[in-house]
């Protein structure tokens, strides 16, 4: 049995006091039992009593400037300068890939020491005969480093439900879808856009994946029609605004514009029906292992996915909820597409009623959009954005939006908005629009 936490290693040590920092739960679940002279540094020793008292007096961890603040109240020049270092490596493992087997093994050795503890006390109430207290002792020994949470509070944890990190989103880049998402997609939330094929679902998807990378985020787009330097070409488009057909001429430009976006974008593909959601799992484990942690996954699209399940609507279902398990587990939004039935074509609107095969979708999803455009909507650049789920806000609601088709930029906008009424006015005047499109053909024709 070891005696010390030094037995385990530096670097076990490091990723423990990541976990105290990071892991409010665990924190709570361990921080009676996990005593400073467990550790042999006096560095490590000042750190957990530091978080120790920091916790019993806020009930959380402490944060950087909190702990730089303490740090510099040492007057020990040595120890300070030694604890700053051990800060800054146990920082340095706060994504580390294996933090759920150190909080397992820490608590493992703290009942140990616990045990250890009680049975040697035991030795002297054994000679006095008091069994009743052996019993005790052990019983509570067992019982140490239990889960203490048994749930959200509801009457003493009021600020815990107002805090910003409840809900952590990521912008879609469109104000008023956001605005109505409050904020956009959260960490571990499906969102889901329906169309018709060839209507633009994936220039949309592209859409939100450029706005994550500008706002200095990192996302991997995952693809399972369009190859990955084609979707590449996309992500060049919309963040250049230079049409797509005229991109090879400008790719100085292209290339320095890149070059300062603040976040990062990984492209893959599977083939169509040739990946499940455990491949893309697999691959996001990867990508983590390299130092690349996403903030947003796309996946275009879901129903090009491998899934379970005997009758199509059963494993598209299943993909789903797959698909919303792994945003859960690995807490990042996950934004991807749906076809909707070819008699959509025609609605000026797409309901919930329109996507095909699997209503399960929109059971799963925690935001849903529908895109309609009609072949008068493609000539005049328009398009109606429909809210047709939404677990954070109002639905029902739909937006008028003007689709550029040479670069993929889409911009959507309130109805009651100037641009917006603008945007309807065109719509509203499809017929004539159309009208003055093909007379024009006709003349260049003649």
């Amino acid at each position: 049995m070891r005696e010390k936490l030094s037995e385990y290693g530096y670097s076990f040590q490091c990723k423990l006091i990541a976990t105290l920092f990071k892991d409010r739960a665990f924190l709570q679940q361990i921080i009676d039992i996990l005593e400073p002279s467990h550790f042999e540094s006096e560095a490590n020793i000042a750190i957990v009593e530091i978080i120790r008292e920091y916790f019993y007096t806020y009930k959380q961890a402490p944060t950087i400037e909190v702990m730089s603040i303490k740090v510099k109240e040492i007057t020990n020049d040595v120890l300070q300068t030694t604890i700053i270092t051990h800060l800054k490596d146990s920082y340095k493992q706060l994504d580390a890939p294996d933090l759920e087997f150190v909080k397992e093994q820490t608590i493992k050795f703290c009942k140990n020491q616990l045990l250890k503890a009680a049975i040697m006390d035991s030795v002297e109430l054994l000679k006095r005969g008091e069994f009743d207290q052996i019993k005790l002792k052990i019983d509570e020994a067992m019982k140490a480093g239990l889960e203490r949470s048994i749930g959200h509070d509801y009457k003493d944890e009021i600020d815990e439900r107002y805090k910003e990190s409840v809900r952590n989103t990521v912008a879609t880049g469109w104000d008023v879808i956001d605005d109505i998402a409050d904020g956009g997609l959260g960490k571990g939330e499906l969102g889901v856009m329906v169309a018709p094929s060839g209507i633009g679902k994936s220039w949309a998807l592209v859409n939100c994946g450029a706005a994550a990378v500008k706002a200095g985020l990192n996302v991997i787009h995952y693809t399972l029609e369009l190859n990955e330097a084609y979707v590449g070409l996309r992500y060049d488009a919309v963040m250049s605004g230079i049409q797509a057909q005229e991109l090879k001429y400008h790719i100085d430009d292209v290339k320095n514009l890149v070059g300062k976006l603040p976040g990062k974008l990984i492209v893959k593909y599977y083939p169509t029906k040739g990946a499940t959601v455990n491949s893309l799992a697999s691959h996001l484990e990867k990508c983590r292992m390299q130092g690349f942690d996403p903030d947003l996954i796309i996946c275009d699209y879901a129903d090009l996915l491998r899934g379970h399940g005997k009758e199509v609507r059963h494993e598209l279902g299943n993909i789903y909820e797959d698909l919303r398990g792994l945003a859960g587990e690995h807490e990042i939004p996950v934004w991807t597409a749906s076809q909707a039935n070819r008699s959509s074509l025609s609605d000026d609107i797409i309901g919930a009623e329109k996507i095909a095969e699997s209503y399960a979708k929109i059971m799963t999803a925690d935001l849903v959009i529908s895109l309609s455009r009609k072949i008068e909507d493609k000539l005049a650049n328009t398009g109606r954005w429909h809210i047709i789920k939404n677990r954070f806000g109002q639905d029902g609601i739909t937006f008028p939006s003007m689709m550029n088709a040479s670069n993929g930029q889409i911009d959507i906008h309130a109805p009651d908005s100037l641009d917006g009424q603008d945007v309807q006015k065109d719509m509203d005047n499809h017929s004539e629009y159309l009208r003055k499109v093909l007379q024009s053909k006709y003349k260049k024709e003649a």
